[in-house]
């Protein structure tokens, strides 16, 4: 399509207009949060399992300073292994479209993109939330402000574990954005199954995610919903460990007076290192385990629009 201050990808245009099922894909997985060459063999596997499904996948990104839904296999190859890219949230967008640049989207820049392009679910990792501290700092991800007025479903595993989880859950009600657990009413906490912390509702089946969603779509509510998805017990971190672990990441940033933007990359490079890469099989896990589930809940949603 031309025209227009985004791409969108004949497939995934074509696609979204027939009503067929389309699932988003962020792209910093692959530009910023795995390792060479497993962050472009992720990112290929993810689009494969969604077409064998009979879903059509739309990864996100921004391609030379155009914001692309749907990047083509060459672009997303071309991501995968560029060091000169920008890690872009939605403030960033028009930034790195006017110089031209190429950028790994985030949650907030890739709901906002899908929800543009007529995308109704978007599968990732974890997501964003209140960092521990904010009440002084105020750092919280731009996720949740973006998220409460994008109407999308988001599927993932939690917050990312290195946050304040009750915060960001407070942060979610405030917002009005709901939670629902996935056959559970614990809230997950992406490397581990459960967080520790309850959430109010759950869905059991990709059909009732789909009731929900078209009755917030119905009510013309402007918030996302999301689906908190968690890893199977088994292939999760063990939970004490974990928390040792952040023990120890976090007095090793205080010592190295590692704070704001800086702290995430570090303290998840902190963790993949001290488990040995463990972590980052987890991580694909959960990946792997949202990809699926968003293709369900998109399979489920283009069944009860064909029916309606």
């Amino acid at each position: 399509m031309t025209g227009l201050p985004i791409r969108i990808s004949e497939e995934v245009a074509g696609a979204v207009a027939a009503g067929a099922p389309v699932v988003a894909l962020e792209s910093t997985i692959f530009t910023h949060g795995l390792p060479r060459p497993r962050n472009l063999e992720v990112a290929l596997e993810a689009e494969e399992r969604l077409r064998s499904a009979g879903v059509v996948p739309a990864t996100i990104g921004v391609f030379a300073g155009v914001p692309t839904v749907g990047l083509s296999t060459e672009q997303i190859k071309e991501l995968s292994e560029s060091d000169d890219l920008d890690k872009s949230s939605l403030r960033d967008l028009p930034v790195v479209s006017a110089l031209g640049r190429h950028g790994g989207t985030t949650v907030a820049a890739t709901a906002f993109l899908a929800h543009r392009a007529g995308i109704r679910v978007f599968s990732t990792g974890g997501l964003g939330g209140v960092h521990l501290g904010a009440s002084e700092s105020f750092d919280e991800s731009a996720d949740l402000v973006t998220l409460a007025t994008t109407p999308v479903t988001v599927i993932s595993a939690g917050v990312k574990s290195i946050l304040d989880i009750r915060a960001t859950l407070e942060r979610f009600e405030t917002l009005n954005i709901p939670v629902i657990g996935y056959r559970t009413r614990r809230y997950p906490g992406f490397y581990v199954t459960d967080s520790g912390h309850a959430i109010a509702y759950r869905v059991d089946t990709p059909e009732e995610a789909a009731r929900v969603i078209e009755a917030r779509d119905g009510l013309r509510l402007p918030q996302a919903v999301l689906i908190a998805n968690p890893v199977d017990p088994d292939k999760q971190l063990p939970p004490q460990e974990l928390e040792a672990l952040l023990t120890r990441a976090w007095a090793e940033a205080e010592r190295r007076g590692i704070t704001g933007n800086a702290s995430t990359p570090f303290l998840l490079d902190f963790i993949q290192r001290d488990t040995q890469g463990r972590s980052l099989e987890v991580n694909v896990e959960v990946y792997r385990g949202n990809v699926r589930l968003g293709g369900e809940i998109a399979t489920a949603l283009a069944a009860a629009r064909s029916e309606g």
